[in-house]
C-alpha cells in the first residue's frame, strides 16, 4: 500500500494523501503511460467523478475521499491544507462502459463498434476504458455481438446484463459472509423496517448486496435487477402522526419587571378570578399613593454627585 502521493514542495494543490494498492501506482514502463487521475462520468448518476488509470491504463480504480473538518497533513516540509484521505480501490470498467451502451441503445438501437459507443465530448479520457485488460474478453456479458470480417459490433443486452449483475450480487454475498459481516441490522435501518430479529437472513444479504451494486448502475436498471433477483420493492412506511403542539414556545423566557411572564403558546391573558379572598379585598382597599414600585429596589444605585 502506498501512503502518500507527493509532488515538489511548492506544488501544494497537487498533493494528496491516499491509500492505494501497489498496482495502482507502479512505475510506468514507458514515458507516456504514467498513472492518470481523471474525471469520468459516474455510471449511476451521470455526474463527474474522479477515477484513476494505472500505468498503461490496464486497470481502472475508483477514488473515494474521507473528509473531516479541521484536518491537514504534514508532507515532508510542507503543510497540505486539504485534509482529505483518498482511498483507491479496483473497479470493473464494464460498469462505466455499460452506461454508454445503454445510452446508445436508447438513441440508436443498433450494433456499433465499441470505439464509436464509448465516446464523450465532456470526458476526453473516456476511450481509455477500452484499453483496460479483459474488457474485450468480457464485453459479451452485457452485449449481443456480431462479427463482420475482422471487426466486431456490439449492442446492449438487458437480459445478459441482468445475468451478469446477478453474478456480481452473488459474489458480493459470498464476500460478505466470508468476512463475517453482519448486514441484517443495516438492511432494516436503511429500509425503515423495525423488528427484533437479529439473525441475518439470505434475503438480507441479497438485498444489501443489491444496494452495493446499485451504486454503479442507473436507477432504472437497479429496479429491474431487484425484480430479477425476486426481491419485492420495499415501500416507505406510513408517515407518523404530527407531534402535539408544544405548550411552551422555543423562545427563552425574558427576565423583565414582571417575573410572572412566560412565553406560552396562548398569548391571551387568563381572566382574573372574580372571587377574592378577605385578605385580597383588604389589600385592595389600601391607599397606595406615594408607594414606590418594587422595580425601584432592583434598579442600579444612582451615582454620587461630585
Amino acid at each position: 500500500m502506498h501512503g502518500a502521493k507527493q509532488r515538489p514542495a511548492d506544488a501544494h494543490p497537487g498533493q494528496w494523501v491516499l491509500l492505494a494498492p501497489e498496482a495502482a501506482t507502479d512505475p510506468s514502463k514507458t514515458p507516456d503511460s504514467e498513472p492518470l487521475f481523471t474525471k469520468l462520468r459516474n455510471p449511476s448518476t451521470g455526474e463527474a467523478t474522479l477515477y484513476l488509470f494505472n500505468s498503461g491504463a490496464q486497470q481502472l480504480f475508483e477514488v473515494k475521499a474521507f473528509h473531516e473538518e479541521y484536518r491537514s497533513w504534514f508532507i515532508g516540509q510542507t503543510v497540505q491544507q486539504d485534509g482529505r484521505l483518498l482511498f483507491v480501490t479496483p473497479m470493473d470498467p464494464l460498469f462505466l462502459i455499460l452506461y454508454y451502451l445503454i445510452k446508445a441503445d436508447k438513441e440508436q438501437g443498433k450494433f456499433q463498434p465499441l470505439d464509436q459507443v464509448v465516446l464523450d465530448s465532456d470526458y476526453p479520457n473516456c476511450p481509455l476504458l477500452l484499453k483496460c485488460a479483459d474488457v474485450k474478453q468480457y464485453i459479451h456479458h452485457v452485449t449481443e455481438e456480431k462479427e463482420i470480417g475482422t471487426q466486431k459490433f456490439h449492442k446492449y443486452s438487458q437480459e445478459k446484463t441482468l445475468k451478469w449483475l446477478k453474478k456480481k450480487v452473488n459474489q458480493t454475498v459470498k464476500a460478505l459472509k466470508g468476512n463475517d459481516i453482519s448486514v441484517g441490522e443495516r438492511v432494516r435501518a436503511a429500509t425503515f423496517i423495525s423488528g427484533k430479529q437479529i439473525t441475518d437472513t439470505k434475503e438480507d444479504y441479497v438485498r444489501y448486496a443489491h444496494g452495493l451494486i446499485s451504486e454503479y448502475i442507473p436507477e432504472d436498471l437497479s429496479k429491474d435487477l431487484l425484480k430479477y433477483l425476486g426481491l419485492p420493492e420495499l415501500k416507505s412506511p406510513a408517515p407518523e402522526p404530527p407531534l402535539k403542539k408544544r405548550k411552551l414556545s422555543d423562545v427563552p423566557v425574558e427576565a423583565e419587571d414582571d417575573y410572572t411572564k412566560f412565553n406560552t403558546s396562548n398569548p391571551k391573558p387568563k381572566k382574573a378570578n372574580s372571587k377574592m379572598s378577605a385578605a385580597q379585598k383588604a389589600l385592595a382597599k389600601v391607599d397606595k399613593s406615594g408607594m414606590k414600585s418594587i422595580s425601584m429596589f432592583f434598579s442600579s444605585k444612582p451615582k454620587a454627585s461630585k
